[in-house]
Formats: C-alpha cells, sequence, structure tokens
C-alpha cells in the first residue's frame, strides 16, 4: 500500500527534503491518497519552522500522542524489550534495515514496513494496532490538532470500526500530560534519576533512552491489546 508510506511522512517530524519536493508530495497524494489532499494542502503550504515547532509540541509533550506504539502497549519495559525485537526480525525478514537512531515501534517507521508487504499483511498489521491509532486519533481531535484525519485513515485502511471518534468518551476523562504542570513533575523525577542513577547516564543506546523517556510517573490511560501490538 503505496499510501501507507505517504502517510508515515505526513506524520514523520517535518523536514526540509520533504518541503523542496512538496509539489511531488501532493501530487503523490492526489493520486493514491486523495481524501488526504486537504490535509496535505495545508500542512505543506505552512512555513517549515512552524509546523517543526507544533508537531515537537504535539508528539514530544507528554506520553499520551506518543508514536512509539508500545508505549500505549506495555506498561512493563520488559515486555517492551521482547516486543521490539520481535518486530526487528519482522524488518529484517522484509528487507527493511533500520537505522541506529530508530526504534522499531516507532510508528511511520512501522508504517513504512506495512507499505512493502503485501496488501493482506499490511492490513493485518494495521489491525493489530487499530487500538491504539484510535487513541491517539482521539486525543488529536480533543487537542485540536489536524493530524487525526490521518489516523483516521489508516483506521478506515484496516477495515475497522474504530475511529477517533469511538474514544472521545474514554479520552475526554483522562488527565492531560502535556501541560505544564505535568511536565514540571516528570522533570523533578528526572532531577531525582539522574542523581540515582548518574554511574549509567552516558549509556545512549536506543533502547536506554527509550526507557529513560518514559519511566516517568505521569501516565496516560494503555490500550489492552490481547495481541500484544504488532505481529
Amino acid at each position: 500500500m503505496q499510501i501507507l508510506k505517504i502517510i508515515a511522512l505526513l506524520i514523520e517530524y517535518p523536514d526540509e527534503l520533504l518541503w523542496e519536493n512538496r509539489d511531488e508530495a501532493l501530487s503523490l497524494v492526489e493520486q493514491d491518497a486523495p481524501m488526504l489532499l486537504p490535509f496535505a494542502q495545508q500542512h505543506l503550504s505552512a512555513p517549515l519552522l512552524d509546523k517543526q515547532a507544533e508537531w515537537c509540541e504535539v508528539f514530544e509533550r507528554g506520553r499520551a500522542t506518543s508514536l512509539l506504539l508500545f508505549e500505549h502497549v506495555h506498561a512493563e519495559s520488559r515486555d517492551r524489550g521482547q516486543a521490539m525485537v520481535d518486530l526487528m526480525g519482522q524488518y529484517e525478514k522484509a528487507g527493511l534495515a533500520l537505522d541506529c537512531r530508530e526504534l522499531p515501534d516507532y510508528l511511520p517507521l512501522y508504517l513504512e514496513y506495512l507499505s512493502i508487504v503485501s496488501d493482506d499483511e499490511a492490513r493485518e498489521g494495521l489491525q493489530n494496532v487499530a487500538p491504539i491509532l484510535a487513541l491517539i486519533g482521539g486525543r488529536l481531535k480533543q487537542r485540536g490538532v489536524a493530524h487525526y484525519q490521518l489516523f483516521d485513515a489508516l483506521l478506515t485502511l484496516a477495515g475497522t470500526r474504530l475511529s477517533s471518534d469511538s474514544v472521545a468518551k474514554q479520552v475526554s476523562g483522562e488527565k492531560r500530560d502535556d501541560t505544564r504542570q505535568a511536565l514540571d513533575a516528570v522533570w523533578e523525577e528526572e532531577q531525582v534519576k539522574f542523581i540515582e542513577d548518574n554511574a549509567t547516564s552516558c549509556d545512549s543506546s536506543p533502547m536506554q533512552q527509550y526507557q529513560r523517556r518514559f519511566s516517568q510517573d505521569v501516565a496516560p490511560q494503555y490500550v489492552d491489546v490481547s495481541a500484544g501490538g504488532p505481529k
């Protein structure tokens, strides 16, 4: 499904290459994902720096809208570790090589993987993470972030009844983790952990960064996915 690679590019952190080739990108969207053309036109017509700042505000503040899929499924780091290994095995089998800086459960990367497998496999892969996509999309819609449209498009491609509206009641009762108070609480906790763990604070492996980043007390509701996420 070529459309999955296009959606991955639109979800990904905005970069100069995409903006420099916006006309070509819009042509691809019009051809393979016409329903997303209004979003893509508005997204790519804005100044790059503005969109980069907005992306960081949306996807890097707090955990509720994290693009790391397993953050929304596995509450224990040991479960995440094995899930990471299993997913990396799937990528390698499909011939997808990972950059050392990339975590395998990063949504745009997962979509890139699904874009090179068969349509049936891609649909199954989307169905496996449908509850996560709905939850992130619901939170984005509640916050007035237009990116929720991309998540609804993925859910449509998955052939599921879930959508950003399906979880409206659930997310309306959540305590937001991107507020100033919530972020201050995380910062204070980070200060303590740095002092306690300073002997290993220089470890910069992706898994260590992942575990440190999402080891805080401020947490969104987790998704109960019996399948255990992507498989």
